[in-house]
């Protein structure tokens, strides 16, 4: 009320009438002038949050953003950063609905399920899946083939071609057996597409000592793990750009999988580590085992 009308009646009159001492009224004032030290903190933290928000290509909600925060050093609840977010009008990019695109052969060679929905594995190395899904471009389809690990869920084998043969498979698994993700013995689980279910997979997994597994015809569940990746990629990568050739959609996902999937995404199911600090972790126990 006093500061309201102080330019049309002297201050010195409201303290008196009001019977309030005129250093509060001037102590009020000063405070009112100066930023707190809570609306301080909370400004630095809406700029750490947009920051974040960027540095994670925009896909990051709220509770990924706090846990990358609080891993810096600067904790915070997922409470909070949602409302900051809010305020800032940040979204995070959404997932698109489920779309079948398997093509379901007969099987030359039946494998069984060896996985039954239990996408976990002790070590690196042990229990893999892979699928393939397909991206538009200007110049046609270009067809991936992934290779994923389900200890570290890590992407250790990918393939990108013009075309659904088994050897775009073939060349994915190749890629991991290369870079020692795919030892002897290891089990491949897959759908029943026609490329996982041929006679020339069959022998290929002969070949490298690779048991193979597949689910059932039709039920995405059973792989649920590759097909939660390739939801992922889209979403987060490529349903935002357009694609003039398939060499710049290969160099996209190599960006994606390469440099931030495998290196900087946080995931759920590893407790918020990288795919690399999931793998890195394993290596360092082993080491010291």
């Amino acid at each position: 009320m006093i500061d309201a009308e102080k330019a049309t009646y002297p201050v010195t009159m409201m303290c008196t009438l009001l019977r309030m001492p005129r250093s509060t009224y001037y102590d009020w004032t000063a405070r009112g002038q100066q930023v707190s030290p809570t609306a301080t903190h909370r400004a630095e933290l809406a700029v750490r949050v947009m920051e974040t928000f960027d540095e994670f290509l925009e896909v990051y909600g709220a509770r990924r953003i706090a846990h990358v925060l609080t891993e810096r050093g600067h904790p915070v609840s997922p409470g909070t950063v949602g409302m900051l977010m809010r305020a800032q009008h940040l979204v995070a990019a959404q997932p698109r609905a489920y779309k079948v695109t398997t093509i379901h052969g007969g099987d030359d060679d039946p494998a069984p399920d060896r996985i039954a929905r239990d996408f976990t594995a002790d070590a690196p190395g042990q229990r893999l899946v892979g699928d393939i899904t397909y991206l538009r471009t200007g110049e046609g389809w270009a067809y991936l083939a992934t290779v994923i690990d389900l200890c570290t869920r890590m992407v250790v084998g990918w393939a990108i071609a013009a075309h659904m043969r088994t050897s775009l498979v073939t060349d994915a698994l190749d890629m991991a057996r290369a870079g020692g993700h795919l030892p002897g013995g290891a089990v491949f689980h897959s759908d029943r597409g026609t490329q996982y279910t041929s006679a020339e997979f069959a022998e290929y997994c002969r070949d490298n000592d690779i048991l193979r597994s597949v689910g059932r015809t039709g039920i995405c569940y059973d792989n649920a793990v590759a097909e939660s990746f390739f939801g992922t990629l889209k979403n987060e990568m490529y349903y935002r750009f357009r694609f003039p050739t398939r060499a710049r959609a290969r160099f996209a996902v190599a960006q994606y999988i390469e440099l931030f999937y495998n290196q900087k995404r946080h995931h759920s199911t590893l407790g918020y580590r990288t795919p690399a600090q999931a793998l890195a972790d394993h290596q360092a126990a082993a080491a010291a085992a």
